[in-house]
């Protein structure tokens, strides 16, 4: 019997397809090589957002409690690899990154409105993809793993959002995630031929 789809996220244009969750399946040890990478750059991100918003004290806090969040992951996950055997090594990024950040505009107040959105997306994403790896993991103590962390996820992507709304008139954070949401779903659009968790 085929596990049930997780329902779509709200921020995200197209749903992950089924050949990416094929491929990750398959390159488990990958997936979890390359979801410590993605751990320990989230926390980064937010740290980074924190020391460039210094002023903006409800940004501050909240990135704060992000950052520490992401590198308790950035542990755990390490303690799967040490489990498996798994040594940290650098992997090949995918173009999904690079391409979300090109598109955000480099003068302010644009940068920190584009700064929060494409974190939003990215945390998005990450809980989908971190829900369809704790629904299809064959694995169960792995699946369940994963399983936990989706919540963190769904937070995170919900806190960048709220800031962008406290920040900014709603309708101007409402049209201008449109357009980065189009823009993540097509960097998606075409399967990375490396497996990764944005791929």
């Amino acid at each position: 019997m085929t596990p049930p789809t997780l329902p779509t996220i709200k921020f995200l244009k197209q749903p992950t397809s089924e050949a990416w969750i094929e491929q990750a399946i398959a390159n488990l040890d990958i997936i979890l090589l390359d979801h410590s990478h993605c751990e320990r750059k989230a926390a980064g991100t937010a740290v980074n957002m924190m020391f460039r918003y210094l002023s903006s004290d409800k940004l501050v806090r909240a990135l704060t409690a992000i950052a520490q969040e992401e590198l308790e992951h950035f542990e755990q996950v390490n303690q799967w690899l040490d489990r498996r055997g798994i040594p940290l090594a650098p992997l090949n990024s995918p173009p999904y990154a690079a391409g979300l950040k090109a598109e955000m505009r480099k003068n302010e107040p644009y940068r920190k409105l584009d700064s929060l959105l494409v974190s939003s997306l990215i945390e998005a994403r990450s809980h989908e993809r971190l829900g369809l790896l704790g629904t299809h993991c064959p694995e169960p103590e792995l699946a369940k793993f994963y399983r936990g962390l989706m919540a963190s996820e769904a937070r995170h992507y919900g806190i960048y959002w709220t800031l962008a709304t406290h920040y900014y008139d709603r309708d101007v954070v409402n049209q201008r995630l449109e357009e980065l949401a189009i823009v993540e779903s097509e960097l998606l659009s075409t399967l990375y031929p490396e497996p990764r968790i944005h791929s």
